[in-house]
């Protein structure tokens, strides 16, 4: 972790603004130090998934680097990142293999979250995916405020609709009905639900 930080550069990032993971000249892996952003695949334009503080992305390059060309990243919040040439990771994870399961097991956490989504594609309704994707974003990303758990409210109802495989329509209106069931409660900044 000493060489690690070492060779990591760092990079404040605002709110907005797009992370280039791939440029022609360098391929980077991320490390997100604080913030939080979401993966967009670029062909149609939808969210992937979403990236909180403490975890890495654009480790795909690691792996299929067609593929981590469509990816982008968005800072959902202003951000500090750290970022290394991916072929320096590739040279520090061959010499550590503690640092290459740490990598391999973030992209297993990613592949069993994807393999969850569609199990409950096939099996769950459009409210109940809303609902429980809902519940698992402020768990994940709130703190607790009392009796109730707080988190930013940081995606559109777009980007709900992406990542739960639903219209943006059917989430505005989930979203409605659990407000006035008194199960979340939201307004631009932040989404809360009881502890």
């Amino acid at each position: 972790m000493m060489r690690i930080c070492g060779i990591l550069e760092m990079d404040q990032i605002d709110k907005g603004t797009v992370i280039k993971l791939q440029s022609p000249h360098k391929k980077s892996i991320f490390f997100l130090k604080k913030g939080t952003v979401k993966i967009v695949d670029v062909k149609n334009n939808s969210v992937k998934y979403v990236v909180k503080k403490g975890n890495i992305f654009g480790e795909l390059a690691l792996y299929d680097k067609e593929a981590a060309a469509e990816e982008q990243a968005i800072a959902l919040q202003d951000c500090i990142v750290c970022f290394i040439e991916y072929d320096l990771m590739e040279d520090l994870m061959a010499k550590h293999n503690s640092l290459k399961n740490g990598v391999l097991k973030v992209y297993g956490m990613r592949i069993k979250r994807l393999e969850r989504r569609l199990q409950d594609l096939l099996y769950k309704d459009s409210a109940t995916r809303i609902t429980e994707f809902i519940q698992s974003y402020i768990c994940d990303f709130g703190e607790q405020d009392g009796g109730k758990i707080v988190a930013d409210n940081l995606l559109s109802h777009k980007d709900i609709a992406n990542l739960t495989n639903t219209s943006r329509q059917t989430v505005s209106n989930v979203l409605s009905s659990l407000r006035s069931n008194g199960i979340i409660d939201y307004n631009t900044k932040t989404i809360s639900m009881l502890a």
